[in-house]
Parts: structure tokens; C-alpha cells; sequence
């Protein structure tokens, strides 16, 4: 069976949170409940290391303003984990040529981490900070139980991934706007409480 499947939905999930990803392929087989998981990924020194960084990820994604920032720093990290990944699953199969699940695995990230980033930039504009851990816990589990599904049912998981990458990015064009127009109206305020100031009156006076 072709790890094709399996591929763009662990792409998918890097692009929101890379390292769940790894530390749960890497449990799955190095439990023995899966055998397409590569070497690589069960190796302790690995193991380890995605877990502290999910505990990382797991404090900071939930913080105003420090989750946009983490977001920048992993625009890079989180392609990479989904083309490394995705290269390292073809290559246990040998189904799929690496360079190609790369391709997938990265790319396929790279949409996934936009919407997320995007996502998280709305969030922001809301003043109170329950929104970023709801969204933030509603991510996580997303992950866990669509990497869980693609295990054991790899073609159905990629559908129900691809699903809610083209409704992610249909619902971050509407986001882009509606933070446009919040940058817009918060420059403009500021601008009447500037020219306010130097008159002396109020704004709208």
C-alpha cells in the first residue's frame, strides 16, 4: 500500500504542531502499533527531544502574542519537519520516491502552518486570552487524533486532512481581511487621538 496517505496527513499536522508529530510516530512504533514507522523516529534521543519541545510548544501556543511569535520562528522549522518526515516514511515503505514525499510532506506543511499563523494572528485581536488556549487545545487534539486515524486508516485520514486544509485557507483569506480592517481602524484611531492632541479637542470636535 502506498504511504502516500499517511504522508500528506503527518504534512498536514507538522504544519500546525511538528513535534506532536514525531513523538507520536515515533510511539506508535516503537510500541509495535504500527510498521511504518521508520527507525529514525523511534529512536530515545528523538523521542525525548519532540517531547520537550511539545511541552514547549504546548506553554507558548497558548500565550497572546507569544504564539505569533513561535508561529514565525517555526515558518521554516514546520516545512522542514513535514518534508523530513514525509521523506523518512517513503523510505521505510518504498513505495514513494523520497524526494516526492519531501515534496509532499513539506508543502503540504508549509499550507497548513499559513493557516495556523493566520489564524492565530485573528485570535490576537481579541483582548481576552481563553480564545488562544480554546484554539490552541482544539489543535492539539486535532492532531493527536487525526495522526492516531491515519495509522489505521491512512486514506480516509488524508481525505479528512485535505478537507481541512482547503477549508483552513478559505476561512484565512476572510481572517486577512478582517485583520486589515482592524489594523486599518486601530491606525485610524490613532491618528484622531494624534491630531486630537495637538488641537486640544476631542476626537470627531
Amino acid at each position: 500500500m502506498s504511504v502516500l496517505p499517511l504522508v500528506f496527513t503527518s504534512g498536514w499536522a507538522s504544519g500546525i504542531n511538528a513535534y506532536a508529530v514525531v513523538l507520536l510516530l515515533g510511539v506508535f512504533g516503537a510500541t509495535g502499533l504500527s510498521d511504518d514507522v521508520p527507525e529514525t523516529l523511534q529512536r530515545p534521543e528523538v523521542l525525548v527531544t519532540a517531547g520537550v519541545l511539545f511541552l514547549c510548544e504546548a506553554i507558548a501556543d497558548k500565550i497572546p502574542y507569544v504564539d505569533s511569535a513561535w508561529d514565525s520562528v517555526h515558518t521554516l522549522i514546520r516545512p522542514a519537519a513535514g518534508a523530513w518526515v514525509g521523506a523518512v516514511l517513503a523510505g521505510q515503505s518504498g513505495s514513494l520516491n523520497d524526494a516526492v514525499a519531501g515534496l509532499v510532506g513539506g508543502s503540504t506543511a508549509l499550507a497548513s502552518h499559513a493557516v495556523k499563523a493566520g489564524t492565530r494572528m485573528a485570535v490576537n485581536t481579541s483582548p481576552e486570552p481563553l480564545s488562544n488556549v480554546i484554539v490552541s487545545l482544539a489543535e492539539d487534539l486535532g492532531v493527536a487524533g487525526l495522526v492516531t486515524f491515519a495509522i489505521f486508516h491512512p486514506q480516509a485520514a488524508a481525505i479528512i486532512a485535505a478537507v481541512l486544509l482547503v477549508g483552513g485557507l478559505v476561512i484565512l483569506i476572510f481572517l486577512v481581511s478582517r485583520i486589515r480592517r482592524f489594523l486599518r481602524r486601530r491606525a485610524q484611531r490613532r491618528e484622531e487621538k494624534r491630531l486630537a492632541g495637538r488641537s486640544g479637542s476631542p476626537p470627531g470636535w
